[in-house]
């Protein structure tokens, strides 16, 4: 499972990086956006209470102000929303209806108020309900039935200076004539306005999508270009390891700018860069000064030998003297390669490559029908010349010296990397000696021995010099022979 998730992941940092950002800022937009969903719903819906409660308010009005006979008929030419029903009837419906809940019912009453009813018309009384499915708003007025409420005289209010009173009232008509209880009371009846509300849906509308989209693309163009500023100390860093495994002597060093914590790296690399160059500056300086000391006493060794009256002595002696000054040679170059200035240089590699096969056949030509070519006719690259002809030259020794055959393949380019690969019909060699035989002075010893003249430093020259121009060597054992495939960068 863990394999599986990493698959999907992104390989370079920066991706997965501005992933990880992206799906983070696409969360908290989207909480962002619920959290301004459910206020634009709780709005909206305190917006439709209030709009239904101003629009009952003026069909109540409406009706109120009509004559008792006619309410009916006024109520059915009421212009009213679809959906919306006007009703007289003697109660307020009750059945299948719930009252309305507390913060609902005092919007609706706050808008039916707000709008304003004249005192005479006041209703007798209010109810407001709701029918839960489909979710309908109900408000039922209470009808004053042409009732007449006289205003209230202030108090201690004596009557109008123009009032006389009549006759047979010496002290006058009592201000104001209030109705029987009979007046008061009368049977109601009852306008119910109801509304359905519909369910607000605000994501919905365009300019949700419109807004979340915008904030997205902006957001994103904002992280992937946040990311990559501060990733390209990273990539810096990277591409100065890598030339610095190229060349070691000739590595240019990090500049220490920056933040601060780049600053750090920076120094703490070029710290770690000049101790290993230092490293390899006292080795390689302790290689050449043993192998060119040691030419001395081989020259003054050979030429006491050739005095000597033992042919058969002599011939031995001579033979491993001539060992010797080949594995001093050896170590000399192969202290040279890591310590090599020669600069980059254009050539031809598929050129180079049949020369090295024309070569090593003239050289055995009682095996030469064995070495051979195949591969485009050019293929130009950047690199050492003098260098990678030194390592493909000895990887084709090796295979036809040691494996009775060379047949080198040169792949074209696949992003950015060719392939070459040269076959051998030997022995192949053991999968726990493959990387061994990468090591300095190591000789297999069933096939690579002393009287076969090697030294057991061409393979680490080959690969430091592949390293060096950024590529690598790989081993592989086929079913009758060796396989060496060196990848380079074009």
């Amino acid at each position: 499972m863990g394999c599986f998730r990493t698959r999907l992941l992104p390989h370079s940092l920066a991706r997965r990086t501005i992933l990880f950002l992206l799906v983070g800022f696409a969360l908290i937009q989207m909480l962002g956006l619920l959290v301004h969903t459910v206020n634009q719903i709780n709005l909206q819906r305190l917006v439709e209470e209030q709009e239904f409660a101003t629009r009952a308010a003026i069909i109540y009005r409406h009706i109120a102000l009509a004559q008792p006979d006619n309410r009916a008929l006024v109520a059915a030419r009421e212009p009213v929303p679809k959906g919306d029903t006007v009703s007289l009837t003697m109660v307020p419906p009750q059945q299948g209806t719930l009252p309305m809940p507390l913060p609902m019912a005092e919007a609706v009453r706050a808008g039916i108020f707000t709008y304003g009813i004249p005192r005479p018309i006041h209703p007798r009384g209010i109810v407001l309900r709701i029918i839960p499915h489909p979710l309908r708003l109900m408000v039922s007025f209470g009808l004053p039935d042409g009732l007449f409420f006289p205003p209230l005289p202030p108090p201690d209010a004596g009557p109008p200076d123009h009032a006389q009173p009549p006759d047979g009232f010496p002290d006058g008509p009592p201000p104001f004539a209030f109705p029987s209880p009979d007046e008061l009371m009368p049977p109601l009846m009852w306008l119910t306005v109801t509304t359905e509300l519909h369910p607000p849906a605000p994501w919905r509308s365009p300019g949700f999508a419109t807004a979340f989209i915008v904030m997205m693309l902006l957001g994103g163009m904002m992280i992937t270009l946040a990311v990559r500023q501060l990733l390209v100390p990273v990539k810096t860093l990277a591409r100065a390891a890598e030339l610095f495994g190229r060349d070691v002597v000739n590595a240019q060093p990090l500049p220490e700018t920056g933040p601060e914590e780049i600053a750090t790296a920076a120094r703490a690399f070029n710290t770690m860069a000049a101790r290993i160059r230092r490293f390899v500056e006292d080795r390689t300086f302790l290689l050449t000064a043993i192998g060119h000391d040691l030419r001395t006493p081989i020259t003054r060794l050979k030429l006491r030998a050739e005095y000597m009256e033992d042919d058969e002595q002599r011939a031995k002696m001579l033979a491993d003297l001539d060992e010797m000054e080949a594995m001093v040679a050896a170590t000399l170059a192969f202290g040279k390669d890591i310590t090599t200035t020669e600069p980059l240089a254009r050539l031809d590699l598929a050129s180079l490559l049949r020369t090295l096969v024309d070569e090593a056949g003239d050289l055995d030509p009682e095996r030469a029908e064995t070495v051979d070519y195949q591969g485009p006719l050019h293929l130009p690259i950047n690199a050492r010349p003098l260098a990678l002809k030194r390592a493909l030259s000895n990887l084709i020794t090796n295979a036809l010296k040691y494996g009775d055959a060379a047949r080198v393949r040169l792949h074209p380019p696949v992003k950015g990397t060719l392939r070459i690969e040269i076959e051998d019909d030997g022995p192949g060699i053991p999968v726990a000696e493959m990387e061994r035989v990468f090591e300095p002075f190591h000789r297999l010893e069933t096939s690579r021995n002393r009287e076969t003249g090697g030294s057991g430093l061409g393979m680490s020259i080959a690969r430091n010099i592949i390293r060096a121009h950024g590529g690598d060597i790989a081993l592989a054992n086929l079913a009758q022979g060796l396989r060496v495939s060196v990848t380079l960068p074009v």
